[in-house]
């Protein structure tokens, strides 16, 4: 595997080096609005999926928090409804973390041979790059959700921790969000540059390792990403640019085809 920019690629030049990789991909995207425009549709599907799993959670929250608290039947009118308040909240925040979580994993399946082919462009517009394997459909998608549940779990080790710790006065308002910016951060940048990686037959382990390897760049262009990603609906806009964006980073960094499938 190419380790081109490993060594020069820490610190906040690495940082800087991931942020323009995302931009790169802006500026890609702008100069091909069909591409852009291609990009957007599974991202608008998983948008309105979520949109409508977070309003019938929001709906049901206080259900879900009267039914887990029947204990609570013979308290006082107003400690009993301020406890069910607080569990809904909280279930509500857990479920719009898992969402921010999962989108990019769930548009990625929904508009895998989207995103492929947009990935694919970005790297004929820039010269070439290696030939995507020949994989069968079923068993691309079934590798897909593998992975992205695996990523999943590893995100849920460490945000849902960081999402109660949010609730301890000063480092939940000072410290758990620099964190938790960085660990979503990280794994956005691990699931955008999955297509490109594969393409250069790279295992979930070899993508993992290669990042980590990387840190900085991948924290730079995954936390802008994020960041950028919280505000509504900008994640369906910027998600064709973040994948064009995602290419560049890996065809800087890891062009030659390595490892095996």
């Amino acid at each position: 595997m190419s380790t081109m920019g490993h060594a020069a690629g820490g610190g906040v030049r690495g940082v800087a080096d991931g942020v323009k990789y995302f931009f790169q991909g802006v500026g890609w995207v702008s100069r091909h609005p069909r591409q852009w425009l291609f990009g957007l549709v599974p991202a608008l599907i998983a948008f309105v999926l979520y949109v409508a799993a977070l309003a019938v959670l929001g709906t049901y929250a206080g259900d879900l928090a009267a039914w887990a608290t029947p204990f609570a039947d013979g308290w006082s009118e107003t400690a009993r409804d301020l406890l069910r308040v607080l569990i809904g909240v909280v279930v509500f925040g857990l479920g719009l973390v898992l969402a921010l979580v999962t989108f990019t994993a769930v548009t990625l399946t929904i508009g895998g041979p989207f995103y492929e082919k947009l990935s694919e462009r970005v790297e004929d517009d820039l010269g070439g790059g290696p030939t995507a394997p020949d994989i069968p459909l079923w068993r691309s998608i079934t590798r897909s959700v593998r992975d992205s549940l695996v990523t999943l779990g590893w995100v849920l080790v460490f945000t849902i921790p960081l999402f109660f710790l949010g609730f301890v006065p000063v480092i939940g308002q000072t410290v758990v969000p620099v964190l938790g910016a960085a660990v979503s951060g990280f794994f956005l940048t691990v699931e955008l540059t999955t297509i490109a990686m594969e393409r250069r037959s790279m295992t979930r382990r070899t993508r993992f390792a290669a990042l980590r390897a990387a840190k900085s760049p991948a924290l730079g262009f995954g936390i802008l990403t994020f960041l950028l990603f919280l505000i509504p609906f900008l994640a369906v806009l910027a998600m064709p640019a973040a994948i064009a964006g995602a290419t560049f980073l890996v065809r800087a960094r890891y062009s030659p085809p390595s490892g095996n499938l």
